[in-house]
């Protein structure tokens, strides 16, 4: 007789788990409380999908920080290259673009949605959406089944939650995978916002005075309360209404809240170094050597290749310099000054948009109570976690999602395996 398995969301880890499961010989059902497949994974990459990172597994281990560490096992077991090969098979061209970013060639996550649904159809996946799991059925420390809102029961040997996280609840993300994990007794470790814009009430931000502006290859870093580097990140950034956001700001987002809970404060400082190739020394000679260059020039005209105007003018007023001065009368102490400005302009933030508004959840259901190997709970026997609903998060970048992929196919692949008895 076969396995039979539920799956619990039709995101990208469930979608995952469902095609390895049947693949490996389960009569599997995935159940899916929105009316269609797959929504938040129509809008990952923009709206393109970027499946995977062509980088090593290291690399990609690396830029999840929120405990990567864990994905290990499940990695020596379907890695990044068998989740590019898993779509090629299935008649999905792909291509590499900046930073290892695997999209499809036609760019539209649709394709990449519709590989899934012909492979469920093909392994005779029994699909049902619109339907909402009220409760996980355990009896004896092991799952029995589920009970339907409407109050149906749906047997089953394994179940896999792969309910996503609480980001992005309009794609129904709203977090019921922690509901049921908790009432089999598990851990759900704090919950915060990742990749989310990052909110400050500095002077500068509250008076729009850089709204709208994007700087180029900056590095941006979190600063904590004894001064020293918490992550950095050298990408590109925007200012905002309300704070900063773009890649980099995106990147430290989420040690903004580890760090205001890790020092027991309200706001934490953020550091941004427009000249990371240079150190404050050579940035100090590069703005000598423009003076010496064309001295006759205004400040504003002679320095203007070296950041946004908008930026130079703030950094002007930053370093209580006239723009309009020519840059032979400037002092040392104003060329140190802004020198000074260009490596380290300070700013507090105090948090970031709140997880509704964020693209990954962080926290979740602790590792300590997976299974690293398997995905099965350690608690309850034939239950099985997949995707954001455990407790990592990574990067955006293809990231997120490929720890979806890996986790959901580890799942899937040992929930239909025979036991060891």
């Amino acid at each position: 007789m076969k396995t039979r398995i539920i799956i619990v969301g039709g995101g990208s880890s469930g979608l995952m788990a469902a095609c390895t499961a049947a693949e490996a010989g389960a009569e599997v059902t995935l159940l899916e409380q929105n009316p269609s497949l797959g929504k938040k994974l129509l809008l990952t990459g923009g709206g393109r999908c970027n499946v995977t990172n062509n980088r090593p597994e290291e690399e990609i281990i690396r830029h999840i920080p929120g405990n990567g560490k864990f994905l290990h096992s499940s990695f020596t077991q379907f890695s990044q290259y068998d989740i590019m090969t898993f779509f090629i098979e299935r008649g999905v061209a792909l291509k590499e673009e900046d930073h290892g970013r695997m999209f499809p060639v036609t760019d539209k996550a649709r394709t990449i949605l519709e590989a899934f649904i012909e492979e469920l159809k093909r392994l005779q996946v029994q699909i049902r959406t619109n339907i909402k799991v009220e409760r996980i059925l355990i009896e004896n420390g092991q799952v029995t089944g589920v009970l339907l809102e409407d109050g149906e029961i749906l047997p089953a040997d394994r179940i896999i939650l792969a309910t996503g996280g609480k980001a992005l609840p309009r794609t129904g993300s709203k977090g019921d995978g922690y509901k049921f994990a908790k009432a089999a007794g598990h851990t759900i470790t704090e919950l915060y916002p990742t990749e989310a814009p990052i909110t400050s009430d500095a002077d500068f931000i509250r008076s729009s005075e850089l709204k709208g502006l994007s700087l180029r290859n900056i590095a941006l870093s979190i600063k904590n309360k004894k001064g020293k580097t918490v992550v950095s990140h050298q990408m590109d950034m925007i200012f905002t209404h309300f704070g900063v956001s773009g890649p980099a700001a995106l990147r430290c987002s989420m040690f903004v809240h580890q760090t205001m809970k890790r020092d027991k404060t309200e706001t934490v400082k953020m550091s941004l170094d427009v000249l990371p190739e240079l150190s404050l020394g050579a940035a100090e000679q590069q703005l000598q050597k423009l003076i010496k260059d064309q001295p006759e020039k205004s400040v504003k005209n002679g320095w203007k290749d070296l950041m946004p105007e908008r930026y130079l003018l703030f950094g002007c007023s930053q370093a209580s310099i006239d723009p309009q001065k020519s840059l032979k009368e400037l002092t040392p102490k104003e060329i140190k000054a802004f020198a000074d400005f260009c490596k380290n302009f300070s700013f507090e933030v105090n948090g970031t948009h709140p997880l509704d508004k964020a693209f990954v959840t962080g926290g979740g259901v602790s590792t300590k109570e997976i299974n690293p190997k398997t995905m099965e709970s350690k608690l309850t026997l034939g239950l099985y976690f997949c995707g954001e609903l455990i407790d990592y998060n990574g990067y955006t970048g293809g990231y997120n999602i490929t720890g979806a992929f890996v986790t959901g196919h580890t799942a899937g692949q040992h929930a239909a395996a025979e036991r060891d008895e």
